[in-house]
């Protein structure tokens, strides 16, 4: 098993800048600490992870203070982007990192997100697809062909040209069995997570997408299935527990509020779900976050000691997960998120 630092969210009332410090810090600890990767994603207008617009912004700032760990946009939503500009700002990470630019694609789900391109938003997984080839090509030093402003067919290539020949990719998948097989034919590794989902599902998905591959002629095994689990390591796992407890459930809460937001401006919360028009007493809201909170603490993360998550490591590693993305900032002040790297490069270097 193989390991990386993801980020989301601000940790609790931590300023942007505090949270960029924190991401600088933990990214030194990960690289020395030899772990594989840092994920930074692409959040927009809100609280809830929104200090995180650019993740090529957030990876060219980390190229500066790294020298071995890959850094990966964890997920770049491309539908709201310029697809020659999405080749072009990473192969600049590509440059300043020595050849460690690693990018995750995803389609998008929250609706208010697409007022960077409104035209996008309804085809946007097809979309999504089209730029994830177009950007390899590009990568590879081929040229396409777009209008200039005059309207007349200009070929295009990228520049500057980026170290590593191929760029690698990653799909973002929130659960949907397409997605794993939509990686697979691509040629492309996975990105998921254990939200709506349990790891026997997962096996299943994981299965698909390993077949795809296959029937694709793509090496099965040479594909990479990337899980993200909420992370907080302590040598005293009571300790993780008790520290995580009260913000991880309101990390919940903050979430939920977002999928409020996206189905209220007329879209679906992610993984293509609707909500409840109802209001959930309150009551009930705390009895579910208590509920989720232990969901995720006995089956879907990596919160405890190296010893006490072993198991689950285990586990996943029979599912077939070759890496977790762990997410360590979901909550937990900065000064603990930085204080439970040591656990987690031990227990990276124990299940190696």
């Amino acid at each position: 098993m193989r390991y990386g630092v993801m980020f989301f969210a601000a940790s609790a009332g931590a300023s942007a800048e505090e949270t960029y410090r924190t991401m600088l810090t933990v990214a030194r600890i990960a690289d020395e600490g030899d772990l594989a990767a840092v994920w930074t994603p692409e959040r927009h207008f809100d609280a809830f992870g929104g200090v995180f617009p650019n993740p090529a912004m957030t990876s060219a700032a980390m190229a500066t203070v790294t020298e071995r760990v890959q850094l990966r946009a964890g997920s770049l939503i491309s539908p709201l982007h310029q697809t020659v500009r999405v080749a072009e700002d990473w192969s600049v990470v590509d440059n300043l990192s020595g050849g460690r630019a690693a990018v995750s694609f995803g389609a998008g789900w929250n609706v208010n997100d697409f007022v960077l391109a409104p035209q996008s938003y309804a085809n946007r997984k097809e979309f999504m697809l089209d730029q994830l080839d177009t950007v390899r090509r590009l990568w590879r030093g081929e040229s396409v062909e777009l209008p200039n402003g005059a309207g007349q067919p200009t070929e295009v290539r990228l520049f500057p040209a980026p170290v590593q020949p191929e760029l690698p990719v990653w799909l973002t998948s929130s659960g949907n069995p397409q997605t794993f097989v939509d990686a697979g034919a691509a040629g492309a590794n996975v990105l998921t997570h254990l939200i709506g989902q349990d790891v026997d599902q997962l096996t299943e998905k994981i299965a698909l997408y390993r077949k795809a591959r296959a029937d694709n002629g793509h090496t099965p095994e040479e594909g990479v299935v990337s899980l993200m689990l909420h992370t907080h390591l302590d040598t005293d796992a009571d300790a993780a527990i008790l520290r995580t407890r009260t913000p991880f459930r309101e990390y919940l809460r903050s979430a939920v509020g977002l999928e409020r937001k996206a189905a209220g401006g007329g879209g679906t919360i992610s993984g293509g779900h609707q909500l409840p028009d109802e209001e959930i007493p309150a009551d009930l809201v705390e009895e579910l976050l208590d509920v989720t909170y232990e969901r995720y603490l006995h089956e879907g993360s990596l919160i405890g000691s190296p010893q006490t998550c072993a198991p689950l490591v285990a586990r996943l590693t029979e599912a077939g997960v070759d890496e977790v993305a762990c997410l360590v900032d979901f909550g937990v002040s900065a000064e603990h998120v930085v204080a439970g790297m040591p656990a987690l490069v031990e227990l990276a270097a124990a299940t190696r």
